[in-house]
This record gives structure tokens, C-alpha cells and sequence, in this order.
């Protein structure tokens, strides 16, 4: 069995990465910086989501996987008023968390329809609980992440007969280095937006994604998965 995570060299790609590699799994980490320090054995591929053109190297380069996990993701430049949002915000938030995961599952899911006698196979976005939760103040991060949860199902229409799993898993306010920032803001709010009250860890999501990777839930293809402490519960 081999993942490729995308982002997997930090924050909840690593948590992902971490799970995976523990439950057996060889990993391969895709990532835009130039290189990173893995604790555990795994290869690093230089890679842009954006750039379109340099997938199949890419996955020349990774080899046959089982497992794909569609991490890799920004946010908005400058949480602020919409009405003050910049086209740049708008469209780095699509081109990466949109435009890039679609056309690298795209052709993830061309090469596993390939493989024979392999494993369970599966793809995984991993969207936000924004992507059903309105927030003004980065409506261009929420939009792009509900377009992504959109085309998660149709990936796993199109592929539910081949046997390969898709799976849209939602986190929600997670300990990382993108919520860093953020992080004196959300800390008197963590007892009133979760009912869990506490922070999301990336082994929350790397719990989630084993038995999912595995196959445990082969039946449940193109199901939505929040992992949020209980973020997403509607209440009154």
C-alpha cells in the first residue's frame, strides 16, 4: 500500500502522513517547498498544486498508490470585510484548493483505474467545515472549499463502480501552522464554537483517515466526514 498526500510536510498533511506511515502504509509527500524533515520514512516530491502541466511528472515519479489525499491548501490573503475582497485572494484560494486538487485526482484516478489485483483504493479531499459554514471575513477560502466538497462527489459517482472510495473529510478548528495567526482570536471561543471544547489536533484527521485508506468503510463512498469536535452540529 502507498499514499501520496499533498501538503504532507506539516499541519494536518503531516498528522495524515504520521497515520498512515504507522499503520503500514509507504508514504510519499508532495509539497511546494523545496524540502522538509519528515519524521519517519517517506519520499518528498517538489511539487505546485497550481502547476497543471508538471502532474504526470509527479506521479512518474511517486510510482503506483492505493491511497491519495488531497491536503494541500491556502487561505484567504487578508481576512477582512468581502466587500474589500482582491481578485488575487479570490483566485489563489480556487487555484489551489480547487483547480489543483481537481486535475491531480483527475488523473490519480485515470492511473488507479489501471492497476489490477491491488488493494483498496481510495481518494480523499480534505475540505473544511467551511465548506458548509458561512464566515464572512474569508468568503473567498469558503467558496473554493465548497466547490471541492462539490466535485468530491462527483468523483465518487464516476468512480463507485470501479471500486475506488472517495471521501470528503471536513475538519474544523485545528491546531496548525495556518491557524497560528489566528489562534488569540479563536482561543475564548473554543468553549463556545465546540462542543468537545478543545482544538483540533492533525492526529484527529489522521485517526479519521486510516480506516478510511483501508477500506473499512467501502461502502460508504462519497460520504462527508466533519472532524470537529462537534463544530458542524446544528443548534439552535
Amino acid at each position: 500500500m502507498k499514499a501520496l498526500i499533498t501538503g504532507g510536510q506539516q499541519g494536518i498533511g503531516l498528522g495524515i502522513a504520521q497515520a498512515l506511515h504507522d499503520a503500514g502504509w509507504d508514504i510519499a509527500v508532495a509539497s511546494e517547498q523545496s524540502g522538509a524533515e519528515l519524521p519517519f520514512d517517506a519520499t518528498y516530491h517538489q511539487h505546485d498544486v497550481c502547476d497543471i502541466d508538471a502532474i504526470p511528472a509527479l506521479l512518474e515519479a511517486v510510482g503506483p498508490i492505493t491511497t491519495f489525499v488531497s491536503n494541500a491548501g491556502v487561505g484567504a490573503m487578508q481576512r477582512g470585510d468581502l466587500l474589500e475582497m482582491s481578485p488575487e485572494s479570490f483566485d489563489r484560494c480556487h487555484a489551489t484548493n480547487t483547480r489543483g486538487a481537481f486535475f491531480l485526482a483527475q488523473e490519480v484516478a485515470r492511473r488507479m483505474l489501471g492497476q489490477t489485483a491491488v488493494p483498496f483504493r481510495s481518494i480523499t479531499f480534505i475540505t473544511s467545515v467551511s465548506a458548509a459554514m458561512t464566515n464572512q471575513d474569508r468568503a473567498e477560502y469558503n467558496a473554493s472549499k465548497a466547490a471541492t466538497a462539490s466535485l468530491a462527489q462527483a468523483f465518487a459517482m464516476r468512480l463507485a463502480t470501479e471500486g475506488i472510495g472517495v471521501y470528503d473529510v471536513r475538519p474544523g478548528i485545528i491546531e496548525t501552522p495556518m491557524t497560528a495567526p489566528v489562534a488569540d482570536r479563536y482561543n475564548p471561543r473554543i468553549p463556545e464554537l465546540i462542543p468537545q471544547a478543545r482544538w483540533g489536533q492533525p492526529a484527529d484527521i489522521g485517526a479519521v483517515m486510516v480506516p478510511l485508506a483501508r477500506g473499512d468503510f467501502a461502502y460508504s463512498t462519497g460520504a462527508v466526514i466533519p472532524v470537529d469536535g462537534g463544530m458542524s452540529i446544528q443548534r439552535f
